[in-house]
């Protein structure tokens, strides 16, 4: 939005081209993100309060957990908000990934809203039933992937990129279909599994958001793309814009979700964050570089499938429970230390898939 009016300006002070920049809208958006969570946070924290829309605490899970019961949730929907605002002040807003990447965001933003609300508002424990949870995930998806699909201009845009070896691509055709559908609902629900300590999921959804900005730069940019060989697709720049605003808003949640935690961004945000990585991913063609960098996720997905599979055919738990935070939880580490080394280990897989930029 602010583009145009900059854009307008320069007719009068060249100053004003700075704003053309993906790279200055970038930091900007970062920055207008940071400030809307960090000024609307305390109030959005007292209005939750006042309506009691707290947390709810499972007995059977780590009992240093239920000092937890009803500290403020919902909170995603204030970063889902700072999103928004930046990305429609900063970003050009004729760019179709911007809308795809933005709408599916909200979209499943509201699914998450729905099920927050039928637990804490409406007091119906299972929320929204899990089959109608993915069937409206699984719509919002496949829409986003038939659009990619059908706007795609050449056959490079839907095909799979394999990472660290040079000219590595798989022509997919319609198999593009059901990959990105794959890579957006996995995502996001990884995402909501992951969000059980305070501030273990949105730290590493800040730094893959990030990493993942830097590949939209790289993939929108035809010298860059070039240079380190990387499938070029027109118009993704301008998602760095969009990262950079996820990771502003996220960063500035994390003041206040950081342990002990003052609000909790239940599925209303943690569906919405997992689904921005994905759909991402899947417009920069980087969808194996995110199962990558976000190894949090994935193994916290894969230890709860592990606990089901091995409980309901053998009838015993491979974990003391599952996520496998709570296993170290119950092990006796100390909560802010399987936050931290999970962030450790997150670091250390986003470098691993940034270098796949310079590995070929």
């Amino acid at each position: 939005m602010l583009l145009y009016l900059t854009e307008y300006l320069t007719r009068f002070y060249s100053g004003f081209n700075v704003f053309g920049y993906i790279t200055m809208r970038a930091i900007l958006g970062a920055l207008t993100a940071l400030a809307f969570s960090l000024l609307l946070g305390p109030a959005m924290i007292r209005r939750l309060t006042r309506r009691q829309i707290g947390q709810q605490v499972r007995a059977e899970g780590p009992q240093s957990h239920l000092p937890k019961a009803g500290t403020p949730t919902m909170g995603g929907a204030l970063i889902l908000v700072a999103i928004a605002v930046a990305t429609l002040l900063w970003a050009d807003l004729s760019n179709r990934y911007v809308w795809i990447v933005l709408l599916t965001t909200l979209a499943f933003g509201v699914i998450g809203f729905i099920d927050d609300y039928k637990k804490l508002v409406l007091g119906d424990t299972r929320g929204l039933i899990a089959r109608w949870k993915m069937f409206w995930q699984t719509v919002v998806a496949l829409v986003a992937a038939v659009i990619l699909y059908t706007t795609a201009t050449g056959p490079v845009e839907t095909s799979l990129l394999i990472p660290y070896f040079p000219d590595l691509l798989l022509p997919l055709g319609l198999l593009y279909i059901p990959l990105v559908w794959l890579v957006i609902v996995g995502s996001s629900n990884a995402v909501n599994l992951t969000d059980g300590l305070d501030g273990l999921a949105i730290m590493p959804t800040v730094m893959v958001a990030a990493a993942l900005g830097v590949f939209a730069y790289a993939a929108g940019n035809v010298n860059f793309a070039a240079y380190l060989d990387i499938p070029y697709v027109a118009g993704t720049g301008e998602l760095l814009v969009f990262c950079a605003a996820l990771a502003g808003a996220g960063l500035g949640f994390l003041w206040f979700n950081t342990y002990p935690a003052q609000v909790f961004m239940g599925d209303v945000g943690a569906l919405a964050l997992g689904a921005a990585l994905g759909v991402v991913a899947v417009t920069v063609r980087q969808e194996i570089v995110l199962l990558i960098m976000g190894g949090v996720f994935v193994i916290e997905t894969v230890s709860v499938m592990i606990q089901v599979i091995s409980y309901k055919t053998t009838g015993r738990r491979v974990f003391r429970m599952a996520p496998l935070h709570h296993h170290y939880e119950l092990k006796g580490w100390a909560e802010p230390k399987v936050i931290v080394r999970f962030w450790i280990i997150t670091v250390i897989l986003v470098l691993i898939g940034l270098a796949s930029l310079k590995i070929r």
